[in-house]
């Protein structure tokens, strides 16, 4: 995405960093232009649960129609579950032990930032609660109220669904589901136009407001960030490929270091693809198998963001004195993990980050505050991402076999 002639990603860099500079200049008085963020930030939410709705469905549909590729098929889907589950794990385990948050009180802006219903539609008091709590009566009025559990728990099901149809049936609907979800892109990209004076006007009022405590913090999330992606990455990754497959936790590691470099260059799995493919041919993998397993996990796969998203989510929760229960974790894992099935197409993870928080009721309006440095994010994250659809992909090879 272009914003005038400059990347989006620069743009927002720019952005941040002139926001951090009048913060530092002006103080206080810079929240003058704090509604300018607010606005960027209505239009976001204004659009999250539709977006949400549509593009899980689109996702969805491959589910449905996993049986075509038999054991591989659901073997792959299940892999992929199974990762992202225990990415989501250390997503949440690393912040709830160090706490990057705390420090930074600002409950005092809770009030203001949070509608009422909103908070009261994220408490969630235990396991079965949620599980309940997901399952909508009406799915028009989950729709309406901007439940996302239940969005998400509908919009799968309805997926799968449209993919048990005939031929003629499915392409009739899913053209239509494409077609709303392709509307949807375009608003969400002309909104991102808005994001480097959102994020401008937003970083400077935080600044203005906290100081360079907001600062620290955000570097504290990054570097606990990176241990969560490494941990990732070489225990889980290449312990489940030594363990599970004909190829060594070593070699898996030595082969994927271009296609992860590239990845962190380019912050695109689709791009990665091609290294992936050569990656994947040098480990013997059939091709039979990688073009299966390596364009799906490209788009449904997304191991990096399911650390991402419980960790941003924490992260505020703490900077908002906020003090999350059993129920709001698991709920944070169920919207990280199915969430990411359907937006992995939209540019960036903005939407679905606003919708995990908006899971448990933590104020969105502080996300802009990572908007600056997401570019750096999306980066690593990607190379996670792209690894485990090799590592999948090495996996299923054995598998084949018998």
């Amino acid at each position: 995405m272009k914003f005038f002639k400059i990347d989006l990603g620069i743009a927002i860099l720019i952005a941040m960093i002139l926001g951090v500079l009048l913060g530092v200049i002006f103080g206080p008085e810079v929240s003058i232009i704090a509604p300018v963020g607010k606005i960027f930030i209505k239009l976001l939410s204004m659009l999250v649960v539709p977006l949400v709705f549509f593009s899980i469905i689109m996702g969805a549909q491959a589910l449905g129609k996993s049986k075509n590729a038999g054991a591989i098929g659901t073997l792959t889907f299940t892999y992929f579950g199974v990762t992202s589950f225990i990415a989501v794990f250390f997503g949440i385990l690393l912040p709830v032990l160090f706490e990057p948050g705390k420090g930074l009180d600002l409950s005092i802006l809770a009030d203001g930032m949070m509608d009422a219903s909103l908070a009261e539609k994220g408490e969630v008091a235990g396991f079965w609660d949620t599980v309940l709590g997901a399952i909508p009566s009406n799915p028009f009025k989950s729709l309406m109220e901007g439940s996302v559990l239940q969005i998400i728990l509908f919009s799968l099901f309805f997926g799968v669904g449209i993919g048990k149809l005939s031929e003629e049936k499915r392409n009739i609907v899913s053209q239509f589901i494409e077609g709303v979800n392709d509307v949807l892109t375009w608003m969400i990209i002309k909104v991102m136009w808005l994001a480097p004076f959102g994020v401008l006007s937003l970083m400077a009022d935080a600044v203005g407001t906290f100081g360079y405590d907001v600062l620290f913090n955000i570097g504290n999330l990054f570097i606990l960030y990176m241990v969560a992606l490494l941990i990732v990455t070489f225990p889980v990754f290449g312990g489940l490929v030594h363990l599970l497959s004909n190829v060594s936790g070593r070699k898996f590691i030595k082969e994927m270091i271009t296609p992860q470099i590239f990845a962190v260059s380019s912050a695109s799995s689709l791009a990665t693809l091609p290294l992936n493919y050569e990656a994947c041919d040098n480990m013997k993998v059939k091709r039979s198998v990688s073009s299966f397993v390596l364009p799906l996990g490209a788009t449904v796969n997304m191991a990096g963001n399911a650390v991402f998203n419980p960790m941003v989510a924490i992260f505020f929760a703490q900077m908002y004195g906020m003090e999350l229960g059993f129920g709001d974790y698991i709920a944070i894992a169920i919207t990280s993990v199915l969430g990411a099935v359907g937006t992995a197409g939209v540019p960036g993870p903005t939407l679905l980050s606003v919708a995990v928080l908006m899971a448990v009721g933590i104020p969105v309006e502080a996300l802009p505050l990572i908007f600056g440095v997401d570019r750096i994010f999306d980066m690593f994250r990607t190379a996670v991402n792209i690894t485990g659809d090799a590592s999948c992909a090495v996996i299923m090879e054995k598998i084949e076999e018998f």
